[in-house]
């Protein structure tokens, strides 16, 4: 196999608020933290450790105004991308690095009755959305169907 693959998989919580910065012409980009985390049982003492990973994810144009839009601190979500490394100079002058998680789909896994900002309590639920971004950065937004699925000639 000659060629190379560059892809990430994370469900997670948001740590903070989407944060997004738009651009001349109209482009925009969103950046939030995501934590994932590990759990597991220390066999010396018995004890359940957790440990979390925080990844900086970065989501542009449509696909970004809709997790403004949409995403709370504490929201669960599911992100698919690609990880890439960048650097700059820090205030002090020092080379900084970060590496980021660019996002090209991404679903919605907190349903809007339990995210307490994102709708009153006793509002009907939609479910987990799905929206996936391309690789041409042109986002495509499917929102939930309520209606059953079509009789495909399954056996299952």
């Amino acid at each position: 196999m000659s060629g190379t693959l560059n892809k990430v998989m994370l469900i997670g919580h948001l740590g903070d608020e989407v944060k997004i910065h738009y651009f001349e012409g109209g482009n925009c980009i969103a950046r939030f933290p995501l934590a994932t985390n590990e759990t597991y049982t220390n066999k010396q003492t018995g004890e359940k450790v957790t440990n979390t990973d925080w990844h900086n994810v970065v989501v542009r144009n449509k696909a970004a105004e809709i997790c403004e839009k949409y995403l709370s601190k504490g929201d669960k979500i599911y992100v698919e991308g690609r990880l890439k490394n960048r650097q700059w100079q820090g205030e002090d002058g020092t080379t900084r690095y970060t590496t980021e998680v660019h996002v090209q789909e991404f679903t919605f896994l907190t349903t809007k009755n339990e995210s307490s900002s994102n709708a009153p309590s006793g509002a009907p639920s939609s479910g987990p959305s799905k929206t996936s971004a391309p690789a041409s950065n042109a986002p495509k937004a499917t929102p939930p169907s309520s209606a059953p699925e079509e009789d495909d000639d399954l056996p299952f």
